[in-house]
């Protein structure tokens, strides 16, 4: 709804949906709702939190903000300036609002986006405070609420606002083990990697009337491929009938919808103890200032992020069809996702590892211009991304360790990839090799981009060749928001981290590859060898580890990124 008067006390609102000029008070009475058409205005997270939870039963976390700032990053201001002017025009210390309620008398743990916060941007902080209610969650063992409203991952804060979609997933995957119920309301508007993590991996997800739910946005989708967006897309409404969530609910019945939900749930909870076994506890948390560096090798020699941003993307370095043919012996390809499609931008299979059998699953390119419109870029389409969960949970029943290679610009960003679920495909991939049994060992063999790398990404070694990149968004995208232009894209990429010397040291990646001189497409043969030597390497300390060692160890990987890297409390 727009105001019409910048006083707090203003009378009277201007409908955003049909520009009906309505009394305040009768708008706050029916929940901002419009009276005449049914528009649901933005809420922000207190009104949300009072309009759900019982009266009084809110009890903030003590859990608190921490600056997070961690890769430096400037673009027309430095990031610190505009977090502090985000926690001056909102009140908050972050873009969550976490806590303790009841809801219709029902206990849970609730969290809360505010899409005011930076646009409700997931940076560290707030993967590590969603991620902390969760397992306070986990530790009385009540429900977890999560209300959505998000741009996506916050560029400010690089690959590590990319790990905070694996952190919060990993956390949600400990209360699905413990039978916890896990829910999720989507609200105006959920994106990018929100969408594609949390958003859309609990048991149960509610979309309030006329919220928007997608991977990529209309903006993006129209500009990269010239589409028409059918009507309503991208809607509640749209998805219910695409089948990619479980209910739509207006506003006023919202409250009523959870309260049925989770009585169910605490029935069967109390049903169900008479059978159980002993619960998980949760990870344990990092130490403030803990340095995940620690777990890298070094670094290597300092190169210009954009040369090696245009080195990543040249048309001759290898793909993962060469590699097979030449790191990997006997590779028999795998194909489908068995529910109607074959994506050619993802392929897999088994094949052997210095005499053992390995699962391989990687993104293709191509050289050519014709090989590259085949596979789409390598940007995988949902069904892409449930062919490498089949071909990840194969191997996992037959124990056989998972090597997956990284190559990918990002996911498809399509009408019909959207349709089709793209942001839950990638949301289940990211929760599914969290549990994996087997180990899995991860390369960043050219582009790693946003959530379309992180679906094949989350693995007990994470390597990266010298001259490959990894990042939360493109530098052009990055460049296009932040800047206004495009062209500085070189700026973008520097500012964005996104090398493999930087993310060793931010820990996001444990070892760099090297390749020949000066990059992989002049001796594929001479990369191949180095890529098979440093993946062999790393696998095989890996597969004497029992199974429930692996996972844990996982989990604390993902766990130690982000906020707990600093002890600076916001004031």
């Amino acid at each position: 709804m727009t105001t019409t008067a910048p006083r707090d006390e203003q009378l009277w609102s201007r409908c955003d949906g049909c520009a009906s000029l309505l009394y305040r008070k009768r708008l706050r009475r029916n929940l901002d709702v419009c009276p005449e058409c049914g528009t649901h205005a933005r809420l922000d997270a207190p009104d949300r939190v009072a309009q759900l939870a019982d009266p009084d039963s809110f009890i903030p976390l003590p859990d608190r903000a921490v600056r997070v700032d961690p890769i430096g990053f400037v673009d027309a201001l430095p990031y610190p300036h505009r977090l502090s002017a985000a926690r001056a025009g909102t009140g908050l210390d972050e873009a969550v609002l976490c806590g303790t309620a009841r809801i219709g008398g029902q206990p849970v743990a609730l969290a809360v986006m505010d899409f005011r916060f930076l646009g409700g941007s997931l940076g560290c902080a707030v993967g590590e405070l969603i991620t902390a209610t969760a397992e306070r969650a986990l530790v009385d063992e009540v429900p977890l609420v999560l209300v959505t409203a998000s741009g996506g991952a916050r560029m400010q804060e690089g690959a590590l606002s990319l790990m905070q979609m694996a952190t919060v997933s990993q956390a949600i995957a400990g209360l699905r083990e413990a039978g916890l119920l896990t829910v999720s309301v989507i609200t105006d508007p959920t994106y990018g990697g929100v969408a594609a993590s949390f958003a859309t991996n609990t048991d149960v997800v509610l979309a309030e009337s006329g919220a928007r739910l997608g991977f990529a946005g209309p903006r993006v989708i129209r500009q990269v491929t010239g589409a028409t967006l059918p009507e309503g897309f991208q809607t509640a409404e749209f998805l219910l009938r695409h089948g990619q969530i479980d209910m739509v609910v207006p506003r006023h019945a919202l409250r009523g919808r959870l309260t049925a939900l989770l009585a169910a749930a605490q029935a069967g909870r109390r049903a169900a103890r008479r059978l159980s076994v002993p619960r998980q506890e949760p990870a344990p948390r990092p130490a403030p200032g803990a340095d995940a560096t620690a777990l890298a090798t070094a670094a290597g020699p300092e190169r210009d992020a954009w040369a090696t941003v245009r080195a990543a993307r040249h048309p001759g370095r290898p793909t993962t069809l060469d590699y097979l043919e030449t790191a990997f012996d006997g590779f028999v390809e795998l194909h489908g996702d068995r529910l109607g499609a074959d994506c050619p931008a993802i392929v897999g299979g088994v094949a052997r590892l210095d005499g053992r059998s390995v699962m391989v699953i990687g993104h293709q390119k191509g050289h050519t211009t014709a090989e590259l419109v085949a596979r789409n870029f390598g940007m995988a389409s949902p069904a892409g991304h449930r062919k490498a969960l089949r071909l990840m949970r194969l191997a996992a029943r037959l124990g056989l360790p998972v090597v997956t290679l990284v190559d990918t610009p990002g996911a498809d960003p399509g009408v019909s990839a959207e349709q089709q679920g793209q942001a839950a495909a990638i949301a289940e991939n990211i929760l599914a090799l969290s549990v994996l049994s087997t180990p899995v060992v991860a390369v960043v063999t050219g582009e790693g981009g946003s959530g379309g790398a992180l679906a094949l990404a989350v693995a007990d070694r994470v390597l990266m060749l010298e001259n490959a990149v990894y990042s939360v968004i493109s530098p052009e995208g990055c460049a296009a928001i932040l800047w206004s232009d495009s062209s500085a894209a070189p700026q973008a990429a520097r500012a964005l981290r996104l090398t493999a010397a930087d993310l060793c040291r931010l820990g996001v990646v444990d070892e760099v590859v090297p390749e020949p001189r000066p990059a992989a497409h002049d001796d594929p043969a001479g990369a191949a060898e180095l890529l098979r030597r440093a993946v062999a390497a790393n696998l095989t300390p890996l597969l004497d580890v029992p199974a429930a060692t692996l996972v844990r160890r996982r989990r604390y990987r993902f766990r130690r990124y982000g906020a707990a890297h600093t002890t600076e409390v916001c004031q």
